[in-house]
């Protein structure tokens, strides 16, 4: 079982996340490298924008593949190459986690695996047995 909490003796999410996720009882986990913004076919997107959100599909598609759901997900850590509307990009992943919130983490980091890669996601979920 997971449970999501924001304790009230610290400040609220500024974002789409919860500060705080308990995983009892009997759950599997599903630990996720981290997806880039690259679509199936190889090809990838010069907007960062763009970039989150095809490597949210990537997770998604992780998910699917363990048959989980975004509402499986505990733990986001973004990687970010330069700067990214802070508004468009909470948008963005609000709607594609459909409102859920996971724990969350975010870095602006100088570079990545590749200077075409402005984005980088790693993941972790659970799933009660």
């Amino acid at each position: 079982m997971k449970d999501f909490r924001n304790p009230s003796t610290i400040h609220a999410p500024l974002g789409s996340y919860s500060h705080q996720i308990e995983i009892t009882g009997s759950e599997r986990m599903l630990i996720l490298s981290g997806q880039i913004g690259m679509r199936e076919d190889g090809t990838l997107s010069d907007d960062a924008l763009e970039q989150i959100e095809v490597a949210l599909e990537n997770i998604i598609r992780n998910l699917q593949a363990a048959n989980m759901d975004v509402k499986d997900l505990v733990k986001l850590t973004y990687y970010l190459v330069g700067e990214i509307d802070t508004t468009k990009r909470r948008e963005l992943v609000a709607a594609k986690l459909q409102g859920h919130k996971p724990c969350s983490t975010l870095l602006y980091v100088a570079g990545l695996a590749s200077p075409n890669l402005k984005v980088e996601i790693d993941a972790w979920a659970s799933r009660a047995e």
